[in-house]
């Protein structure tokens, strides 16, 4: 395909998390991809010293839904068949996901590496990186909803990595027949996922990577590797369990039956590096 069609998209979102650190993250592993030849576009978001209240049950709702917007406008003027998404928090993936459902039509999937679902509402959580996966079914929120003009059907997302759902991700994946895979089911090639594409005809694939579906042991930079005082409990939050290499290698079996349309990589939350770069403001001749 033309070079021409592709866009990387840098979108530092951080309100649909309610974390500034994930701007931080964008920035970060959008200095470490390998270079383009594609246009490379960054999406403007809110300066990370304001802080936002709940809105109609979604932290921050005006200002995601203007950046959503800002997004949804870069992207129509490139008008790509293909993009390359760094993102902060999840909902980053919303806008670009939705465009790449309207390109390819019936032919397009979902598939979904994450130790979460993203398929809360308000009712259940306020903030909207929760959301993103419902919404792009079709499901959850008017807001999100609306931006998605050709919503996915549930039997063309696969969720691969999810352990650990609460009762309302249980009867949602339940009542949409939604395909998964265990990071158990991940590790051991037993996914499902090239039989998958291939019966439900799926020629063009966008596939999400939620780094936070990794081994914190392993791999620190996400949410669960996070050791300030600041930092919430984890009780029974599912944490991931999987490994760059598990990654790569279903990433890799999807690729041999589909053409990848879009990748999007979130959360990367470099929690050593954030660390190193306050330490720096406090030390002196670095001091400001």
């Amino acid at each position: 395909m033309n070079a021409k069609s592709d866009l990387r998209l840098i979108f530092p979102l951080w309100l649909g998390g309610n974390l500034p650190a994930y701007e931080f993250g964008a920035d970060m592993l959008a200095w470490l991809a390998p270079e383009t030849s594609s246009p490379v576009v960054r999406v403007p978001v809110a300066p990370v010293s304001q802080t936002f209240e709940i809105e109609n049950g979604i932290r921050a709702r005006g200002e995601i839904l203007t950046e959503l917007d800002s997004a949804r406008r870069l992207i129509q003027q490139h008008d790509p068949d293909r993009m390359a998404v760094i993102g902060g928090d999840c909902l980053a993936d919303l806008e670009p996901f939705a465009w790449l459902s309207q390109k390819w039509g019936d032919g397009f999937g979902i598939l979904w590496i994450d130790t979460h679902p993203d398929v809360m509402t308000p009712a259940e959580y306020e903030n909207a990186h929760a959301h993103v996966l419902g919404a792009l079914m079709g499901s959850g929120d008017p807001d999100l909803v609306q931006r998605v003009s050709n919503p996915v059907p549930a039997s063309k997302v696969f969720i691969a990595g999810i352990h650990g759902e609460n009762d309302y991700e249980q009867r949602f994946l339940k009542k949409h027949k939604i395909r998964t895979a265990s990071p158990e089911q991940v590790q051991s090639s037993q996914t499902g996922i090239k039989e998958w594409i291939k019966q439900e005809n799926i020629t063009h694939l966008a596939i999400h990577f939620d780094l936070d579906v990794l081994d914190y042991h392993k791999f620190r930079a996400v949410m669960f590797a996070r050791t300030d005082s600041d930092a919430p409990s984890w009780d029974g939050v599912a944490k991931g369990k999987l490994e760059l290499e598990d990654v790569l290698r279903i990433v890799g079996e999807a690729e041999e039956v589909a053409d990848i349309v879009g990748l999007g990589i979130t959360e990367h939350l470099p929690w050593d590096a954030i660390n190193l770069r306050n330490a720096l403001t406090k030390l002196p001749l670095f001091r400001s």
